[in-house]
């Protein structure tokens, strides 16, 4: 049998109905893309602070805590004095809704000792804090401080083809909690000159203590 006319227009109706619905869906994920921030200059936020001693090591445990204001799969901390251990994993919260955990998660490795640690996982939304930490050999306060530098890495499909972008170098800087001294103000992103006053400051500080103990001393005697 043939179809009518008017069975034709219907079919031909649903067809072009159908292929704008998937259209629509196909456009949708491009649409909500275009509002996020761009993968590739993430803006983050983090710093360095004394960490949680482990049991078993008499390692110098060092804190990080970052967050970006878009989705991420990885990242790499960078620092210039050797990294002797990596605590993994690290933990992941939100920040509207902290302290509790999300499901998000990454996984940590690199050469100990050395001078990185990497982590591949997932962040899915912006605003989700990681906090971790890694030991290094020495002081957390002894300089040369330890500075670190962040850079984050996103994967996500575009157009069917797996696409990846990349921010960073970030300062973390210098850790807190650590007094002032002759290179405070400074960092790796933006090294500035030795603050000689501050220097020369200590240096009195250091007379001022031996000349007491010398009169302590005499006064002893």
């Amino acid at each position: 049998m043939h179809a009518t006319p008017l069975a034709h227009r219907q079919a031909t109706r649903w067809l072009i109905a159908i292929v704008g619905c998937l259209a629509l869906l196909l456009a949708t994920p491009a649409l909500s893309r275009a509002e996020e921030s761009n993968p590739n200059n993430y803006n983050c936020l983090g710093s360095l602070a004394a960490g949680t001693p482990e049991e078993g090591s008499e390692e110098q445990q060092v804190k990080y805590t970052f967050y970006c204001n878009g989705p991420i799969t990885g990242y790499q901390l960078q620092a210039q004095v050797p990294v002797t251990g990596i605590q993994s994993p690290p933990l992941v919260t939100d920040l509207a809704t902290p302290p509790n955990p999300l499901k998000d998660t990454f996984s940590c490795s690199g050469e100990v000792p050395g001078y990185a640690l990497n982590c591949v996982g997932s962040a899915k939304g912006g605003y989700e804090a990681i906090t971790g930490q890694f030991a290094i050999g020495t002081k957390l306060c002894a300089e040369p401080r330890v500075d670190a530098l962040l850079t984050v890495t996103y994967a996500y499909l575009e157009k069917g083809v797996i696409t990846q972008a990349i921010s960073g170098p970030i300062e973390l800087g210098r850790p807190l909690g650590c007094r002032p001294d002759a290179y405070s103000g400074s960092t790796r992103l933006d090294p500035r000159p030795l603050n000689k006053s501050h220097k020369h400051k200590g240096h009195k500080r250091k007379k001022a203590k031996k000349a007491s103990a010398r009169r302590a001393a005499q006064h002893r005697s």
